[in-house]
């Protein structure tokens, strides 16, 4: 099985099949604003680096991203969260528009701030972030909005991604209806988790845990790592334990430069190596893999077929600078030169 690949003729098949799917992604999102600059000299005032300000751009970012991926592959897409009353709820609405997404199911909120990230960017290395957000749980009304406008979409879609960014958004009473809506309707429902939001994550049909976020959600120490993912001991038994609690259809562990993991119950663990050639941002790299995973699936690609075509997509992504998406012909071409 560690032999399987996909054809460039498949990878364009599923494009093409996704292409008439319609996915819902629900969750925290944020505004991603980069200033760009360069540094000459330390500042006299303490030592820190003086940045000559060249411009500034924005982005769709957490959920919003996962989205931005998904209508970058030409995959109908709508939005479900919350904002604020404010100007970054505007430029954030404006720029999903842009990016053909969705965003009647974005829900106003004039007690709580637009999440919005500042990264300051030096010679293509970041200098620092600024956070300003609200990260309270919904209250019972506004949750009861969101899950209104979620279940007159749900009707139409073919998968439901959940991006829990620990922004307060996604909450049990959230999580627990949605699941029960698609577990009705046979719904394919991907979440990316965060572990330090504890909420009970069991019978998804996807769960996408970077190899630190696996190690936290199984309670377990990541002491020695060994350069083959399927003869690590201690990866293994995180993700047995993943598997046998929680009890997802697929587990799939990222593991940055090593690749990743595509782990079911029953079945042997399926190791995909990285396809990157160069790393220049990992930023958002999580958003393209279970944007790309959920949508090839919706299209009726197997699990296998849906790792290794998202592991090809992160690969363009992080060699890009910021949150980026990957375009149809890009990751036909990647599968052309792997």
């Amino acid at each position: 099985m560690n032999g399987a690949t996909v054809s460039i003729s498949r990878a364009r098949e599923i494009l093409t099949a996704a292409a008439k799917t319609r996915v819902l992604v629900i969750g925290d999102v944020m505004l991603d604003q980069f200033i760009w600059g360069s540094v000459a000299r330390i500042s006299p005032e303490a030592p820190v680096p003086v940045v000559d300000f060249d411009r500034e751009s924005f982005m769709p970012g957490g959920a919003a991203n996962v989205a931005r991926n998904l209508t970058a592959l030409n995959v109908p897409t709508e939005i479900f969260g919350v904002v604020g009353r404010d100007p970054a709820a505007h430029q954030l609405k404006k720029l999903l528009a842009e990016h053909k997404v969705g965003c009647g199911g974005l829900a106003e909120s004039p007690a709580r701030h637009t999440s919005v990230k500042t990264r300051i960017v030096a010679h293509k290395q970041q200098v620092v972030r600024i956070d300003r957000e609200t990260r309270d749980g919904l209250d019972e009304k506004l949750t009861a909005r969101l899950v209104e406008s979620i279940k007159a979409e749900l009707k139409s879609a073919d998968a439901v991604i959940v991006g829990d960014y620990g922004k307060g958004v996604v909450t049990q009473a959230l999580l627990d209806e949605i699941k029960g809506l698609c577990r009705e309707r046979g719904i394919w429902l991907s979440l990316d988790p965060k572990p330090v939001h504890h909420l009970n994550l069991s019978h998804l049909s996807l769960i996408t845990p970077n190899r630190k976020e696996a190690f936290e959600l199984a309670d377990l120490p990541d002491e020695t790592r060994n350069p083959n993912p399927l003869a690590d001991k201690n990866l293994m038994m995180a993700a047995d334990w993943l598997l046998n609690e929680l009890r997802p259809a697929v587990l799939l562990i990222t593991l940055g430069e090593l690749g990743m993991l595509l782990c079911q119950r029953g079945q042997k663990p399926f190791h995909i190596p990285t396809v990157a050639q160069e790393v220049f941002d990992v930023s958002g790299a999580g958003d393209t893999v279970i944007a790309t995973f959920s949508l090839a699936v919706a299209a009726g690609a197997s699990p296998v077929e849906a790792a290794i075509l998202s592991n090809h997509a992160a690969g363009i992504v992080v060699g890009k600078v910021g949150t980026a998406t990957t375009s149809p012909d890009e990751l036909l071409k990647s599968f052309g030169s792997h």
